[in-house]
């Protein structure tokens, strides 16, 4: 029977700024992408979703981002190899202090935005992420673009990856995720984001946004939690995977 794990990107409200419902997506997806301050999210709000997601038993990962607020970590930033190896550290760190007084664990790495679509095709910040996540914690899982050259080269340097796919965002026919400058780059309507990600998870492929059919094989589906439509995209995408024998369960082992 297929199994697929369910995330979304939490944590990244400002103070009084809220983004996204935090805590129904959290009664939804399996695995959790927590901001750890440098793209988004502050402290006391960081804590609070980890205090949910540990009550709820959703496992949690590090959202590390380019230190960028302003943007939200969304622009291109060229930080020296040390800057990038420190920060991943830094912001890693952070969260597993939250974590512990939340009564949860971090269990895995996500990069967002700008740098995660950076260092999937990037060797040099690619393997300065890698640096940083093995510094500080050998054991934690690397999760990256299905497909994309990060994946064998954060394997070869000894990390665990989980391959991910994009529930709401439209792919290039080389597997790369479409701009959000371009028209269609995000898909809004939740029954075609279920029927997508369904035919992802039983024939291990998806339609590009040339019409080109694009293999991608993937053990975890991300669904972005700052869209308007994100709580109701999840809501179906996991009913629609449910009635079709589909397990959800997050790709961490629980014992």
């Amino acid at each position: 029977m297929a199994s697929i794990d369910l995330n979304s990107d939490l944590g990244e409200g400002f103070g009084p700024w809220p983004m996204g419902d935090d805590a129904a997506m959290l009664q939804i997806v399996t695995s959790a992408n927590i901001a750890c301050g440098f793209h988004a999210g502050d402290p006391a709000g960081i804590l609070k979703v980890l205090k949910v997601a540990a009550t709820r038993g959703v496992v949690v990962g590090a959202h590390v981002g380019y230190r960028d607020l302003v943007g939200f970590g969304r622009r291109n930033m060229d930080p020296s190899s040390e800057e990038l190896v420190g920060d991943t550290i830094y912001q890693i760190g952070a969260l597993q202090g939250l974590a512990k007084a939340a009564g949860t664990t971090v269990r895995y790495v996500k990069p967002h935005g700008a740098l995660y679509n950076t260092i999937a095709s990037d060797p040099r910040q690619a393997a300065d992420v890698i640096a940083g996540i093995k510094a500080i914690d050998p054991s934690l899982i690397l999760m990256a673009l299905a497909g994309a050259p990060i994946v064998a080269q954060a394997r070869a340097a000894g990390l665990t990856v989980v391959c991910e796919a994009f529930a709401d965002r439209a792919y290039n026919a080389d597997g790369s995720l479409v701009s959000r400058r371009l028209p269609g780059s995000v898909i809004h309507d939740p029954a075609e984001v279920a029927a997508r990600m369904l035919r992802m998870v039983n024939e291990k492929r998806i339609t590009a946004i040339d019409g080109t059919d694009i293999p991608l094989d993937a053990q975890s589906i991300c669904i972005h939690g700052d869209t308007a439509t994100a709580v109701s995209i999840a809501s179906t995408l996991r009913d629609t995977l449910a009635a079709r024998g589909v397990t959800l369960r997050s790709f961490v082992d629980h014992d």
